[in-house]
């Protein structure tokens, strides 16, 4: 049980630590999207795809970000003999796809879900984060068109 309780603190410090940064990289997507409303607010649905683009570009490498967090954690518990595996393993359990085709220790097991947890939340705030971002430029277009009519 030691280990358990362990595994559910370690997992709670790296999750709150992924949250730290998902949220600095939420303010810093929101004054880039902000202070490129002047493309978006043109009729033309290519200046708004480059912002979007961006801003999609910038949540994944968060994400990437905080899959290479989970597998440092990986490397530093010696769970992985090299970063490209930690890295990888990091990434099916941020993803859930839980292939199996890595499987941590018994002692350290339980963080692989954790991750998934987290990843489950991580991807979610991004994937509602584009949306808001791809419903407000979609609504600009529409508007700047009806005013040029």
């Amino acid at each position: 049980r030691p280990i358990v309780l362990l595994n559910i603190a370690i997992g709670i410090a790296v999750m709150t630590l992924c949250l730290l940064m998902q949220t600095w990289l939420l303010i810093f997507v929101f004054r880039y999207y902000v202070r490129h409303t002047d493309l978006l607010n043109n009729p033309s649905v290519w200046a708004s795809v480059l912002v979007i683009s961006v801003v999609m570009f910038l949540l994944v490498i968060g994400n990437l970000a905080q899959i290479a967090i989970w597998g440092l954690l990986f490397l530093w518990l010696e769970e992985f003999q090299d970063f490209s595996g930690a890295f990888y393993h990091s990434a099916v359990n941020f993803a859930t796809l839980g292939y199996g085709d890595h499987v941590m220790s018994p002692a350290n097991r339980l963080l692989g879900p954790l991750e998934a947890v987290n990843g489950v939340l991580m991807i979610g705030v991004s994937t509602a984060t584009l949306m808001s971002a791809v419903q407000d430029a979609m609504k600009r277009i529409i508007k700047q068109r009806r005013i040029r009519k």
